[in-house]
Order: C-alpha cells, then structure tokens, then sequence
C-alpha cells in the first residue's frame, strides 16, 4: 500500500496553549487509522488540520497530494469529514441532504442523484424515506452523516467520534460499514472514545496532552505496554494498595466496580490474587484471568506520561 496521508511535527497553539505538539506519523491508503485519547488531548485539533479547516501553527502535513498549508482548498475537496455533532440539515430528508451536499461539490445533479441513491444503498438507508433528517433515530442518522461525507468518493475520510451517543446495534452495524469503505480503499481516520471499536483499526495513535505517545497495531501496543498476565477482580472494599505491595504485581487500575491487576508472567495465578484480597479485607471477591484491552494499554500509556510529565 502507499502513504496516502503523512503528518510531520505538527503543532498547533491558540495564544498561550499548546494544542497539538510534534505530532508526527503517515497513513497508508485503504488503512483503517484509530486516534485516541481523552477529550481536549488534540486528536480533533489534528483533524481539523488535517482537512484544511485549521492551519498548523508549526510542522507540515500532506493529505491525498495537497499540502495542508498551501492547498487547503485542494485538501477540503479530497477528503470526507464527519464532525463529532451530526452535520445535517434537520428539515431536508435523505436524498435532500445528499442533493444539497453533492450540489456544494459541483457534482452535476444527474450524476449526484445517482450517487446519493447508491451510497443510501450502501449505508442502509432508503432513497424514497419522506422523513426528514431530524425524525430519524439516531443509528440513521449517523449513517446518514456518514453518507454525505462521502458524495463525493473521498479517498480519505475522517469521522470523529462517530458512534457518540447511538446503541450498541447501532455502532456494529456503523463499523461493518467503516470495514467495508477501507475494504473498496478509502483511507478511514477515526477517533473514539470506545476502545473496544478501535480494535478493528489496522494500528492506532494514543494521544496524552497534545502528543502521540504511541503508534502501532492493537497487538503490538497490548504487547509493548501491557506485558505480562491480567486479572479482573470484582468484589466489595478490593485492597488496591495491598495486592499493589505484592512481589508479582505490576500495576493495578480500577475498572468499573473492580480492578484489573497486572503480573508478571509467572505469577501464581486466580486464587493466590483473590485469597490476597481476602486476607487484606475484602468481601466477597472473585478474579478471572483476562486478554488485555486497548484501554489497558490507555490506562498504562497515560501513566507513563504522568510520571515523566
């Protein structure tokens, strides 16, 4: 595959405050590219350079051959984006959305019907639906949303914070949508707050702070930064500095009601964890051992940083 987007020390400030700092990294076409990180940690600053809406205050980035900071013109008609809040005209209907968004494109209106019929095709939306946007639930809406970022066949489209707000059958059926544009080779940027979704992308960023602390596929960062053996305890008055002080453990975070504990790879095991517990005084605890997650690798990315900050 080639590099479709390439981002190089990027920095952005408003007045005093430091919104993107340094970020570098490159995007292959036909990749699916997560870009996490809590809120006001720069991944929607990023974005909006990377479509031409912002200029970087410092650094480069090039987006489908257009430089972002002197073609931003080029780099707007060449990529998708769709904002983290649904932009859509509430009082037209499907069609009459994709009809208006097509028409901003200067596609010619025979040739934009067409294409808005087949991408309503596409996200499962019908043409012929006389409801205007505004009445539509919220799964329809956002795939709506998805839709006319795409009128225009984008190779690169960025969705920021897509599946906001929507239900669980909502945010599958958007994803197998996302797997098949990447599938076809559209570029997909993405940023979430669901860790569990960025497991379907190809390799993602983590974002703390305005910076990319790191970059690589999901089993890579599970590997580099979550080493080792989970468990998941649940229970009430879990001891978290006790189990902390025990030889094996590496780190502990509390998830939920519960904590997920991090050992060495030859740490005792289940029971040794839960008599522990016991021991220490709580009630009624039970433990599993578990795969890490990418919020595990979250939790211990934005620790390290912490710690050097």
């Amino acid at each position: 595959m080639s590099v479709i987007l390439e981002a190089r020390a990027l920095v952005k400030r408003f007045g005093t405050f430091t919104a993107v700092r340094g970020v570098s990294f490159s995007v292959e076409r036909g990749e699916i590219f997560g870009y996490l990180g809590a809120n006001g940690a720069g991944k929607s600053t990023t974005i909006r350079i990377l479509c031409g809406l912002l200029s970087p205050t410092e650094g480069h980035a090039v987006v489908a051959g257009h430089d972002v900071g002197r073609d931003a013109e080029g780099v707007r008609l060449s990529v998708g984006y769709m904002s983290q809040r649904f932009s859509l005209y509430p009082d037209l209907t499907a069609m009459e959305n994709l009809d208006f968004f097509g028409g901003a494109y200067r596609i010619p209106r025979k040739a934009r019907l067409a294409r808005a019929r087949e991408l309503l095709g596409d996200v499962d939306l019908a043409p012929d639906d006389p409801r205007p946007a505004g009445a539509l639930p919220g799964g329809m809406r956002q795939r709506l949303a998805l839709a006319t970022a795409l009128i225009h066949a984008p190779p690169v489209v960025f969705l920021d914070e897509p599946t906001a707000g929507v239900d669980p059958e909502a945010r599958r059926n958007f994803w197998r949508i996302i797997r098949t544009l990447a599938a076809s080779g559209t570029t997909v940027f993405v940023t979430t707050h669901y860790m569990d979704e960025a497991e379907y992308c190809a390799r993602v960023g983590l974002m703390v702070d305005g910076a990319l602390v790191a970059l690589d596929t999901p089993r890579e960062l599970k590997r580099a930064f979550v080493p080792g053996r989970t468990f998941a305890l649940r229970g009430r008055r879990l001891p978290r500095a006790a189990l902390a002080a025990l030889p094996y453990v590496r780190s502990i975070e509390p998830f939920g009601a519960g904590l997920h504990v991090r050992c060495a790879d030859d740490a005792p095991g289940t029971e040794a964890l839960v008599q522990a517990a016991l021991a220490a005084g709580a009630e009624q605890p039970v433990g599993e051992e578990i795969a890490p997650t990418l919020e595990d690798v979250f939790l211990a990315v934005a620790g390290r940083k912490a710690e050097t900050a």
